[in-house]
């Protein structure tokens, strides 16, 4: 499963580096402010891998494909772990 909360992250991380605020970067793409701020949380219902690699392009970064590891990833282990905490 894609942890979208990351990338959301991860764009946010690179358009504060870039001196970009949501706005100016959803004008410059023509886009909605709003379509940004859903991409930095995570919380888009649809959004197209064409828009993604768009914002992506814009902020320096890019997308890539690779096979999934077959070992949990840090973030899943604490996950779980914090999950079972709260059990």
């Amino acid at each position: 499963m894609t942890d979208f909360t990351q990338i959301g992250v991860t764009v946010r991380t690179a358009r504060k580096q870039k001196g970009l605020s949501q706005h100016t970067l959803a004008a410059s793409l023509r886009m909605s402010r709003a379509t940004i701020s859903a991409i930095e949380n995570g919380t888009f219902n649809e959004l197209g891998a064409r828009k993604l690699a768009s914002v992506c392009a814009a902020v320096g970064l890019e997308i890539s494909v690779t096979a999934r590891s077959p070992y949990p990833t840090y973030h899943q282990l604490k996950a779980t772990r914090d999950a079972e905490r709260r059990s």
